[in-house]
Parts: C-alpha cells; sequence; structure tokens
C-alpha cells in the first residue's frame, strides 16, 4: 500500500530556494516560471494607475484609502498560501500590513497578469480560488490580447459577475476603483 502524498505547508513554501515564485493550492506547491517583461510592465503599470490614487503615500490625491501590494504571500486557508500579482485591501481592515508574513486578511481585490505559462491557471484555479474565498474582486489582465477583465463576486449566487471586460482602447471606470478613469492602454508595452 503506498502511503499518501504529505501536503505541503507554509514551512515547506519557506524552505523553497530564495528565488522561487511559488504558492500551496490545496497543500501542493505551484511554482510557475518566470514572467515575460511584458508581464511585469502590466504589473507594474496596473500597481501605480491603481496606487497612485487610492495607496497615494499620504500626497492628499485621489481617493486613497487602500494599501495596492505587489506578489505579497496571502494565506487564505492553512494549505493556502497564494502571491498574487497585485492584492489590494482597504486599509481599515488591514491597517498595517507590513511586518507580516504571509497576510492573513483576504484582500478586497486581486489582479493576476496572465502569461502563455499560467493563463489557465490564473483563469480556471485561482478564478475558483478567490470565489471560494469569497475575493470581493478579481482582475484579469492579459497582455497578449490587451485587455481587462473585471469581476465582482455575488455572494447571493457563489459566483462571478462581469462587471466588464476592457480593451487597451478603453477608458473606463472599472470596480472597485471606479472613483478614476482608468485608460487601459498605459497598462501594456507601448504598440509598435
Amino acid at each position: 500500500m503506498e502511503a499518501a502524498a504529505k501536503l505541503a505547508t507554509y514551512d515547506d513554501l519557506l524552505a523553497e530556494p530564495g528565488d522561487t515564485h511559488a504558492e500551496i493550492i490545496d497543500g501542493v506547491i505551484v511554482a510557475p516560471p518566470a514572467p515575460l517583461p511584458k508581464h511585469a510592465r502590466a504589473q507594474r503599470n496596473t500597481g501605480e494607475l491603481i496606487g497612485g490614487p487610492f495607496d497615494p503615500n499620504g500626497d492628499g490625491q485621489g481617493p486613497g484609502g487602500w494599501w495596492i501590494l505587489p506578489e505579497v504571500e496571502v494565506r487564505l486557508a492553512a494549505l493556502t498560501v497564494v502571491r498574487p500579482d497585485l492584492s489590494g485591501w482597504r486599509r481599515g481592515r488591514l491597517p498595517s500590513p507590513w511586518d507580516v508574513r504571509p497576510i492573513d486578511v483576504a484582500p478586497d481585490w486581486v489582479c493576476e497578469i496572465l502569461s502563455p505559462s499560467n493563463a489557465a491557471h490564473d483563469r480556471v484555479t485561482k478564478r475558483r480560488l478567490y470565489a471560494a474565498h469569497e475575493i470581493p474582486y478579481y482582475w484579469i489582465i492579459d497582455p497578449e490580447a490587451r485587455t481587462l477583465e473585471a469581476l465582482r463576486f455575488d455572494r447571493a449566487t457563489q459566483g462571478w459577475f462581469e462587471v466588464g471586460s476592457y480593451d487597451d482602447e478603453s477608458v473606463a471606470r472599472v470596480e472597485p476603483f471606479d472613483a478614476i478613469e482608468l485608460e487601459v492602454g498605459r497598462i501594456f508595452v507601448p504598440k509598435k
């Protein structure tokens, strides 16, 4: 009789080499390959476009009230620790995230940037996972298609409601950051 596989814990994740970008999904360590530069550009630009007005470092510009953080570890359950490309918390729910790893408060907003190697993981596995943990908002950005899909979790149906889909020509007010207009094309690498 074969022994049952050992489920990974956060200690196992910490034992991974320091440069490994890994997560634990239901007790299994998942380590996708490093992203392409266009992924990194979309991640940085989205963080700046949203973070500027909503996580303004006290400059008084924009609506504020959020912490927007790239690639922090978030423990959603004992055997599930994710590292979204971008996560956002309303400051009232997470007053001080600075010396905590992993963060044990589920984000109010998560954004994943698709890569050819992980698109199915973000579109299927993480979409289900974020719904199971009732993350209020989930954005999926596709640098190849130059699109942004915005979803809101609906507690009544226990599923996602599409807030909107936007291409790089769109200028939109996208929940939960609809206090500003977002020029979606600014997320992506410049067109040739």
